[in-house]
């Protein structure tokens, strides 16, 4: 009788599962649709409104610009270029500084954070100093690279990689501060090495921290290249901007921008995989089980 009683109920409690798998995707698809519809909504007021204003004389189209007007200088930068050379050309001059500056910066912050953290002699000798540079104007010290090595692509880099250094290390250092400390005291008893300490330990407990660095730290590259292009630069984003703000071009500028901001999104959509993938492993919290942007 019991035998009966299982088999009766089985394909009751599979089909109650399959019923609340099923009302779990359509809820998260109407989620979707709900935020894909804010989100166009949302930018069609903006442009609109803009669009709007500035026909009507609201706003002066002459410092604001007009979407019209950006679309319209937009499609001349990529077909005519600029007196620099092609647009083509100088976006790839900006993304070039800034994905090396970004590597860099990632790299020495990953290293100088993870070391520091862990030695904290280390930390008490070279904390004030890297407090110090951190304090210091970072146009400052585009100035000062860009008189040391001339205006060529290296001062860009380097000033895209101190931008980076500091998000990434402060990360790396309290993501490593973080780390459960049984699990090193268990490591060590079971006779692991430093380096396999820092690599199988050490190293995936603060990566939470140092991938979320990253997610705002390929956004600074993007500034520290295009701060040091508008110092001086032979081409590049920053070079076209600050030539349409010389010209009162404020669509140059806008569209210059609105291009900026693509290769931003692009870059942390890249990410974005790449945390997946290296944190395939970790269980997803609460947020991120729920949340489908």
């Amino acid at each position: 009788m019991s035998t009966t009683s299982t088999v009766s109920t089985a394909p009751v409690k599979d089909g109650a599962q399959l019923s609340a798998t099923a009302a779990a995707k359509s809820a998260v698809r109407r989620r979707t649709a709900l935020v894909w519809a804010g989100r166009i909504g949302l930018a069609v007021f903006v442009i609109g409104g803009w669009q709007a204003f500035t026909t009507w004389g609201i706003v002066d189209k002459f410092f604001f610009g007009q979407p019209s007007g950006i679309a319209q200088r937009l499609v001349d930068l990529f077909r005519h270029g600029t007196e620099f050379g092609s647009f083509y050309s100088n976006i790839w001059t900006t993304i070039q500084e800034a994905l090396v500056g970004f590597a860099l910066g990632a790299v020495t912050g990953v290293i100088f954070g993870v070391a520091l953290g862990r030695s904290r002699f280390l930390a008490d000798v070279l904390g004030p100093y890297i407090k110090m540079v951190n304090a210091i104007p970072r146009i400052v010290l585009g100035s000062i690279f860009i008189v040391a090595f001339g205006i060529g692509v290296l001062p860009k880099i380097l000033l895209a990689a101190v931008l980076v250094f500091f998000i990434v290390f402060f990360n790396a250092f309290q993501g490593v501060r973080e780390v459960d400390r049984n699990i090193l005291a268990n490591t060590k008893v079971l006779g692991a090495s430093q380096m396999q300490i820092i690599r199988h330990v050490t190293v995936p407990s603060a990566l939470t921290w140092i991938i979320a660095s990253l997610h705002s730290a390929f956004g600074f590259a993007i500034v520290g290249a295009l701060v040091g292009e508008v110092l001086g630069a032979q081409s590049g984003l920053g070079l076209v901007i600050k030539t349409a703000q010389n010209n009162f071009d404020p669509n140059g500028v806008f569209a210059t921008m609105l291009v900026i901001s693509v290769i931003v999104l692009g870059a942390e959509w890249l990410i974005g995989k790449l945390e997946h993938r290296l944190l395939s492993w970790r269980p997803p919290a609460p947020s991120e089980a729920s949340s489908t942007i």
